[in-house]
């Protein structure tokens, strides 16, 4: 299945859940805001969110600095 990540096509695979896609592209859920078709998906909720074919997802990563 093709998910769109940050605006670029990606295979997944079927049953894939957010927490899923985190760990296999090596992110931490820790300082991350995921928005899945226009939608915050609370961290909570990181495991159980399936995604779909065609799904638009945007990650957003906090950077602190000085």
């Amino acid at each position: 299945m093709v998910v769109i990540l940050n605006g670029k096509e990606i295979e997944v695979t079927a049953d894939l859940t957010v927490l899923g896609l985190l760990e296999a592209r090596g992110i931490g859920t820790g300082s991350v805001v995921v928005e899945v078709n226009r939608e915050i998906v609370p961290e909570a909720a990181f495991g159980e969110t399936k995604l779909n074919d065609g799904d638009h997802l945007e990650v957003l990563r906090f950077v602190g600095g000085g």
